[in-house]
């Protein structure tokens, strides 16, 4: 009789070799990490790790995953209650800080790198990136309630908007000082682009 104990280990193996990497990612940052190192926290083969990943990329990818769902839940719960549309805008930035804070500075930035790597499969589909779900689907809600107008494209605003705030968060110095003026100044920017506010 065929068991799924295989599968189970297999499976169990994955989650080691994913929680090893998370921890060396945070220590040496992805270009700097070991795989051999990753397999030998994770108590398995060096060849063990590309059987589960052909590249390191290839795991930060998967943990990117798990992370944009967790954001795009907690995003959901928050879209949830009564809110403005500079509100849903300053809400991307505050689960982005949330991550940037579990995952170390290192760590967050390979993450929002890796929404410009040009070895990303090309053929992404939206649905795959369930924050940009999360954030056009909530303009849109505002949309229809009026509160952005009805001619304003917010699949466009909304990818670009997280796109930018992204790049931000990759170049601008962490220093709250610096950041939060800057990060003030691109939401009212980006509530100018979708006209919710009057020029």
């Amino acid at each position: 009789m065929l068991t799924d104990k295989p599968v189970r280990k297999g499976v169990q193996t994955r989650e080691r070799l994913l929680a090893a990497a998370l921890e060396e990612f945070k220590r040496a940052g992805m270009a700097g990490a070991d795989t051999a190192a990753i397999a030998s926290a994770a108590g398995v083969a060096h060849a063990t790790f590309f059987f589960h990943f052909p590249t390191k990329e290839h795991v930060l990818l998967e943990l990117e995953k798990r992370e944009e769902d967790r954001m795009a839940d907690e995003l959901t719960r928050s879209f949830a209650k009564p809110h403005t549309v500079r509100d849903t805008l300053a809400e991307c930035f505050r689960v982005l800080e949330k991550l940037e804070r579990r995952l170390g500075n290192r760590l967050f930035k390979d993450f929002l790198a890796l929404h410009f790597s040009t070895s990303r499969p090309p053929a992404e589909e939206l649905q795959n990136h369930p924050v940009i779900v999360a954030v056009v689907e909530e303009l849109a809600r505002a949309r229809d309630r009026g509160e952005i107008p009805a001619d304003v494209d917010v699949m466009h605003n909304g990818v670009s908007f997280l796109v930018g705030l992204y790049a931000l968060l990759i170049t601008i110095p962490e220093s709250r000082k610096i950041r939060r003026p800057v990060i003030d100044e691109y939401l009212t920017t980006y509530m100018y682009g979708l006209r919710a506010i009057a020029p």
